[in-house]
């Protein structure tokens, strides 16, 4: 009887041994759906009718915890999820949805810890952000602590039944456009300082800052917004020179208003004054593509700006320029300012018909503001130069308004 049955015994052997070899390769291999992927970049790839998912090839782990991802595009909507699910997880599903996954969700800053109902948790996240998901390494027996990061700052954590499948890094897409760049080998903290990672704060490059918030590039208004006084106010350590001529921010929440705008001024310029609006500054405003010198009254100069767009502010120095002296070149490397024999720079205006003589005080010499939207450049404006030079200067005026700031674009 036994050898009769011994071809099918053999063929459910045969079968059985394909099964596992299928599922330990599935177990190193990565899955994706309506996604592709191009080295480190995901792209969408669906109708935004249906859900994209990606879900790593490997799981986190104590020696490998944490991953991170990096908006480069929020598309339509903007409805991508970062977290963590098993590897059997149903790709037609964002992250988050189904049991035993958690995932934190950037259009509406809502955590799913295996529900298609969120609760909220955190901001909202827009294009540059940095999305960051890790288990620590502290959780307690039966239980697994998941924890949420955004641009190095932790938004959260929550306690998740833990699980005798592995939990493997995913990102979740919704609608047409959406592009992030994956970083599955990011590292969040050593156990020498307690999981906390070190953020360059980037306040060193910020001499006032009046009801703004530094939180690494990224500057958010935390004033009241609700009157023409409340105006939040960052002004640079360092005025912009021949070395260092160009700035520029990207608006990365437009807030309620968008009352946002970039330019140049003096170092001593009022805290509670938008750029542009009193004496020896200049500015272009978001909200109504007007362009301010030292006036409350704007000229129509470009377009309005909007979340992800970015804008630009630079000086075309005259070809003999150089800082003579001033007020307050005490508070700044004047060695910093190159001699004009020493200074390629492309940027230069032609102005060989007026030679200034030489140790004039710098007040009242005249350079080229210019500004650009996008990388294109938007206008240009002739203004006499304060004692000291022009400081990047930013300042915002409603709720939830928050730009990503670059002093030197243009270096590197």
């Amino acid at each position: 009887m036994d050898d009769i049955n011994l071809p099918y015994r053999f063929r459910n052997w045969r079968r059985r041994m394909r099964e596992i070899r299928q599922v330990r390769a599935a177990g190193y291999r990565e899955r994706l759906r309506k996604m592709l992927r191009d080295g480190d970049i995901l792209r969408y790839h669906g109708n935004s009718h249906e859900v994209g998912c990606f879900v790593a090839s490997r799981p986190l782990s104590k020696r490998n915890r944490y991953f991170e991802v990096t908006i480069v595009d929020t598309g339509v909507r903007g409805m991508i999820a970062v977290g963590l699910v098993p590897h059997v997880y149903k790709l037609d599903h964002q992250p988050g949805w189904l049991p035993n996954s958690v995932a934190f969700h950037a259009d509406d800053g809502k955590l799913y810890n295996g529900s298609t109902v969120g609760q909220q948790f955190g901001p909202k996240c827009c294009r540059g952000d940095r999305i960051g998901c890790g288990i620590s390494l502290d959780s307690e027996d039966g239980q697994l602590t998941v924890f949420f990061t955004k641009n190095g700052s932790e938004v959260g954590s929550v306690d998740i039944a833990a699980s005798p499948d592995a939990l493997y890094p995913a990102v979740g897409m919704h609608s047409l456009g959406e592009e992030v760049l994956l970083d599955l080998n990011a590292e969040w903290g050593t156990e020498e300082d307690d999981g906390q990672m070190i953020v360059d704060s980037h306040e060193e490059d910020w001499a006032r800052l009046h009801d703004v918030k530094v939180t690494g590039t990224l500057l958010e208004y935390v004033g009241k917004g609700k009157s023409i006084v409340d105006v939040g106010l960052a002004q640079a350590r360092r005025p912009l020179d021949t070395r260092f001529h160009y700035y520029e921010l990207e608006i990365t929440d437009a807030g309620e208003k968008c009352y946002i705008a970039l330019g140049l001024a003096r170092r001593d310029y009022p805290k509670d004054r938008h750029p542009g609006w009193s004496r020896g500054s200049i500015a272009y405003h978001a909200d109504d593509g007007k362009l301010f010198h030292g006036s409350g009254v704007g000229d129509p100069f470009g377009p309005r700006c909007f979340e992800g767009d970015v804008m630009g502010c630079g000086i075309l120095f005259p070809r003999d320029f150089s800082l003579d002296g001033g007020d307050d070149t005490d508070d700044w490397d004047v060695d910093m300012v190159p001699k004009p024999s020493a200074v390629q720079n492309d940027l230069y205006a032609n102005n060989d018909d007026e030679e200034e003589e030489e140790g004039e005080d710098v007040d009242g010499k005249k350079v080229m503001v210019f500004f650009t939207r996008n990388g294109k450049v938007v206008g240009r404006r002739e203004v006499a130069l304060p004692v000291g030079g022009f400081y990047p200067t930013i300042g915002m005026m409603s709720t939830g308004e928050k730009v990503r700031v670059d002093l030197h674009p243009l270096s590197g």
